[in-house]
């Protein structure tokens, strides 16, 4: 185990909650000290609920370690059926209670509730939060499903009956789940296929009765669908859709597997609406985006629809890609040698942000982590994945699926970068009387310095600036990496700013790092293009 400031996911018994929380009538009795009911947070805070999640703690505190906690677990189990009357009780055990070792899927079975009690053995120490949400869905839907699976023989569609399925895999805390589920519901609509059960967002337990009605599933998020899905394909030859319809090609596709899968005309596919990004990123706008280095984080899902859109769509050139989700490791490995980069299989935000550093890219695709390691290295960003902070729950319609989703995306990836076009521009201009040197980052708001009439009037006045101290310049080079006495001479720091914005923090880099290599202090004009030369053999 290695501590840590933060975290990409949480321990399996969060995944369990955020089943629990998306779902209607399920309740989670979770044996947990007082210390472990953090996880509420998460839901009421980040995603802004409107009510409380559907967990019942123990909180156990350290006197009661002296006695009987497994009847705090029973008394635990009775209150929260008496006060929410579930129709289903989960029941499993935090990190810190699994060491009591009181064994919850007993001690809830002796007390024979008049309700399905679903056991979740959840290891803390080995698995995490994905892995516990695919886990405990899985778990509930085998349990629900016990009696329909005995014998169970599908019944053929009514003549002239729409063809159905399920949406499997959306859950509360995902990232845009709730506007996927409208957007793939109104791309299904629109090619005749009526949705029969989302699960676990909104289902009850009643629904998930229903899943075998379907004609087939979708799995729209496999990290907590897959598992299910192929189960109800053994079980109930039920047969499934894995193409993750996240950006115009992938969307595409999985309208022809759904055209194909529902039994419908192969013409129908031809009548969907399609998206804005393909003339978009074909627009004179955007051309200059072409070859731009993107650096692609998040969980394997989002990681690999977003690697297809920036290489096919948008004309990005991926550098590097990787993902925290090790269940989905072989798939990030095959995505990375087909785009001929090295994978990253992480789950250390400093070994990311190393990598961000080596790599230079100029846009980073990836989860809040990288947010912050972005604006830290001062390099443009979009998040495509969770872990999210509240920003990431709009107000607005901002599905990621679909056409429409294919639109949202590009403005997402897009404008981080027209504004450095923006700054482009003032970099050029710099020396007119309407600007100022210490003019902020249009992005970076205003904690970096403001722009101000009285500022462009001091302008002529302003003294030249004092040589600067590299490692203290640029927070793009790890500290180990960049000589403390490195010094840049001014007239070396006013030829530097002659360079744009976009390329000056890697001429910044090459430079010191070739000072570094000559044993050179103090970093001259001579130096600077020394280095240039030196980099652009």
């Amino acid at each position: 185990m290695q501590l840590t400031v933060w975290t990409y996911e949480g321990p399996p018994h969060v995944g369990a909650i955020r089943i629990a929380t998306a779902m209607k009538d399920v309740h989670y009795v979770l044996h947990a000290p007082q210390g472990d009911t953090y996880a509420d947070l998460l839901f009421t805070m980040i995603e802004r609920r409107d009510h409380r999640t559907p967990v019942t703690y123990t909180t156990f505190q350290a006197r009661d370690l002296g006695g009987d906690t497994a009847d705090i677990f029973q008394r635990a189990c009775l209150d929260a059926h008496e006060r929410f009357k579930p129709a289903a009780i989960l029941v499993g055990a935090s990190c810190t209670a699994e060491l009591l070792q009181d064994n919850p899927a007993g001690l809830a079975a002796a007390l024979n509730l008049p309700v399905p009690v679903v056991p979740l053995e959840l290891p803390s120490y080995q698995k995490k939060e994905n892995w516990g949400a695919s886990e405990t869905f899985y778990r509930l839907t085998r349990a629900l499903l016990a009696d329909r699976a005995q014998g169970f023989v599908r019944a053929e569609r009514a003549p002239g009956s729409r063809p159905r399925c399920n949406l499997l895999g959306p859950t509360a805390l995902g990232f845009r789940h709730r506007d996927d589920i409208t957007e793939v519901s109104r791309l299904l609509a629109q090619l005749g296929v009526d949705v029969n059960v989302v699960a676990p967002f909104g289902a009850s337990v009643a629904d998930i009765a229903r899943i075998p009605d379907a004609d087939f599933n979708i799995s729209l998020y496999p990290e907590i669908a897959d598992v299910t899905a192929r189960w109800l394909e053994r079980t109930f030859r039920q047969p499934t859709i894995r193409t993750v319809p996240i950006g115009v090609g992938a969307t595409t596709d999985f309208i022809h597997e759904v055209v194909k899968a529902a039994g419908l005309d192969p013409a129908v596919a031809d009548t969907v609406i399609g998206s804005r990004l393909p003339w978009y990123s074909r627009s004179v706008d955007s051309t200059y985006l072409t070859g731009k280095r993107v650096f692609i984080f998040g969980d394997a899902t989002h990681v690999i629809a977003a690697a297809r859109i920036a290489t096919e769509e948008m004309g990005f050139t991926v550098v590097g890609v990787g993902t925290y989700t090790r269940e989905f490791a072989r798939e990030v490995r095959a995505l990375a040698e087909k785009l001929g980069v090295e994978a990253l299989i992480s789950e250390d935000y400093l070994e990311v942000e190393a990598r961000i550093s080596e790599l230079q890219p100029e846009l980073v695709l990836g989860t809040q982590m990288e947010r912050h390691i972005a604006k830290r290295l001062r390099v443009a960003c979009a998040v495509i994945s969770a872990p999210v902070h509240v920003q990431d729950f709009p107000a607005r319609y901002s599905p990621q699926m679909g056409f429409e989703g294919a639109n949202v995306i590009f403005d997402s990836w897009i404008h981080p970068l027209m504004m450095g076009l923006e700054e482009h521009l003032i970099g050029m201009f710099r020396g007119d009387f309407e600007f100022s040197d210490g003019a902020a980052a249009s992005h970076l708001g205003a904690g970096h310095g403001s722009h101000t009439a009285a500022a462009d009037a001091r302008h002529d006045a302003v003294p030249a600036p004092e040589p600067v101290m590299a490692n203290a310049a640029i927070s793009a080079i790890p500290p180990a990496a960049t000589g403390a006495s490195i010094i840049w001479a001014t007239d070396a720091e006013l030829e530097l700013k002659k360079i744009p914005f976009f390329v000056r923090g890697k001429a910044r880099r090459n430079t010191e790092r070739f000072a570094i290599q000559q044993g050179v202090d103090l970093i001259t004009v001579d130096t600077l293009y020394d280095a240039k030369a030196h980099f652009g053999r």
